[in-house]
């Protein structure tokens, strides 16, 4: 059984993945939020999850493992915040020398980081030629690659994200190869259900958000056939339909009834997803539990934070075979 540390863990969306393969085992946590961290510790009870501020865990904190694994806060990086990068006012883009700072103590043999596709394109450039630096430095051999749910882990949701995979020895770096495409299968009935009646609070009705959400979602949907479903999105100002049969990207502020929110019509009327559908689009297993006490607005978030579980679970199959 190969170890793994887990930094910026959410609610652990990475390690499951590595943990469907049945060869890894996350050892070790940090995680800033203690919400997130809750529904971590929820689903993978052996782990209690370091909840200090990564700059001040010592490195001697962190267990020996073969794996470091990190999806670093990309809010610095994504199209849909400032784009600041390494100056975001919050610190959140300078996080990535914290894992470059733990891969310096432990040289794991494999580190595995993701974020949003922007990354590489971001600051013309220069952000990502800062971290692939970093790697060289520490001699790992890495390489990167923008993959989609729907084309590389078989879930209905249009989500790219770069991947970032580094070995401390040459010989496992050049018996890795990235996952091929496979098929799209799953549809969005897979992941939502639109012929069960949920909670009178997903629902959008006259009045419940400030401007004219509801008629402009109406007028958007009112010659739809429900045989097919459709996700729309509000932006804004106007009411899009996803064309293209899947989700869209889901993010983190889908519980606020307003921008970007993904938004669905059935039989009971024109509703928000539920937070479960939300973990459903991201490729968590139905039995991935949910902490009951917590708000919707909080749930919405992790899933929206977290990763494409089966794509994960694909990597790191294919890291398992290189280290093999």
């Amino acid at each position: 059984m190969y170890s793994i540390a887990s930094f910026f863990a959410g609610v652990g969306g990475i390690d499951l993945g590595f943990e469907q393969t049945g060869e890894f085992q996350t050892v070790y946590a940090n995680e800033f939020d203690k919400y997130a961290s809750e529904t971590f510790e929820l689903n993978f009870p052996g782990v209690k999850v370091d909840q200090r501020d990564v700059h001040i865990v010592p490195v001697e904190d962190v267990p020996q493992t073969d794996i470091i694994i990190g999806g670093f806060p990309c809010q610095a990086f994504s199209i849909a915040g400032y784009r600041q990068g390494f100056d975001d006012e919050k610190g959140r883009g300078e996080l990535f020398f914290e894992l470059v700072r733990m891969l310096e103590a432990k040289r794991p043999k494999v580190a595995l980081f993701e974020n949003v596709k922007n990354l590489a394109g971001h600051d013309n450039g220069n952000t990502f030629r800062v971290i692939c630096e970093q790697l060289d430095l520490l001699g790992y051999y890495y390489t990167s690659q923008v993959l989609n749910a729907m084309n590389y882990g078989n879930m209905a949701q249009n989500r790219e994200r770069i991947y970032i995979v580094a070995f401390r020895e040459s010989e496992d770096f050049n018996k890795f190869h990235w996952p091929l495409p496979i098929p799209l299968t799953t549809t969005v009935k897979d992941v939502i259900d639109f012929n069960k009646k949920v909670d009178e609070k997903y629902y959008y009705t006259e009045g419940k958000y400030k401007g004219d959400i509801y008629k402009l979602l109406v007028e958007a949907t009112k010659n739809d056939d429900l045989k097919k479903p459709a996700i729309y999105q509000w932006r804004r100002k106007y009411v899009r339909q996803n064309k293209s049969g899947v989700v869209p990207t889901l993010t983190a502020n889908q519980g606020e009834g307003g921008h970007n929110v993904c938004i669905v019509k059935t039989k009971y009327g024109l509703r928000k997803m539920t937070p479960r559908e939300c973990f459903n689009t991201q490729g968590f297993p139905k039995n991935y539990k949910l902490p009951k006490k917590q708000s919707d607005a909080r749930l919405y978030k992790q899933a929206g934070n977290s990763v494409c579980v089966p794509v994960i679970k694909r990597i790191a199959d294919n890291i398992l075979e290189a280290m093999k």
